[in-house]
């Protein structure tokens, strides 16, 4: 099976995108080769950016306090493992205590680091990290690898109780999904929402259809189109019949 995920809101598509760059970022610090340790500083300066055009901090606060109300209610429903849920709300009362502890404006170290934002600047431009572009920079990719990963860490570490508080929110979204399956005939697929709407949708298919799905979304309804996986010509509608699960992710309010 292959698995998408289709975020429905501003906040949850932001919050996607941060967990793929973290985990990205983490990826590429753990090599040793320089080409890797060049990706690591690239996707935080993407990070950065990210974190630039939200107030997640604000965003993430509130939502982990609203957990907190909300998961705090299930305490003597015997349905609830209280061992389970009293950890899941230790995490969230730790995540809270890291995000309250961050000062200033979110990533402002970075932005005040004139080296880092001189590569920055540059690697906009194609190729524009040539060794002869940044000398500093060639010197720096041919350091120990223990050196550039230490610098590395220590450039992210400042945000990663970001990465803390996302990871409880869409752990929870996810774990409050309701599966249902249903086969997309000819390739479409329609269903009415009566006004209501998930903030994520999932969608797991076999690999062996070759085809990718497209997701359209508003309190209506939701509508899936299923298109062929063809990488050189225009995309056209995959005219089968799919079968599908899909899972309608909402966290609770």
């Amino acid at each position: 099976m292959i698995s998408y995920e289709f975020p429905l809101t501003e906040k949850v598509r932001t919050l996607l995108r941060l967990e793929d760059l973290f985990a990205r970022m983490a990826h590429f610090t753990e090599h040793d080769d320089g080409f890797d340790n060049h990706a690591a500083l690239m996707t935080l300066f993407e990070i950065l950016e990210v974190i630039s055009r939200a107030d997640l901090k604000s965003d993430l606060l509130q939502e982990l306090e609203r957990q907190k109300r909300v998961l705090s209610n299930l305490h003597n429903n015997p349905a609830i493992s209280e061992q389970a849920l009293d950890a899941i709300l230790n995490e969230i009362e730790q995540a809270s205590r890291l995000l309250l502890a961050m000062s200033g404006k979110i990533g402002q170290y970075l932005r005040e680091n004139e080296w880092l934002m001189g590569i920055k600047q540059r690697a906009v431009m194609p190729g524009g990290t040539c060794e002869f572009d940044l000398p500093s920079y060639h010197y720096w990719q041919q350091q120990d690898v223990c050196v550039r990963r230490e610098n590395l860490r220590s450039w992210l570490a400042p945000l990663l109780p970001l990465h803390t508080g996302l990871k409880i929110v869409l752990r929870l979204l996810r774990e409050n999904g309701k599966v249902f399956h249903f086969t997309a005939h000819q390739g479409t697929f329609q269903q009415m929402q009566g006004g209501r709407i998930a903030q994520m949708l999932r969608i797991r298919l076999s690999r062996e259809l070759a085809c990718i799905p497209e997701v359209g979304a508003n309190k209506y309804a939701i509508n899936i189109r299923f298109i062929a996986a063809n990488y050189a010509a225009k995309s056209a509608l995959f005219e089968q019949d799919v079968p599908f699960d899909l899972t309608f992710c909402s966290i609770s309010t």
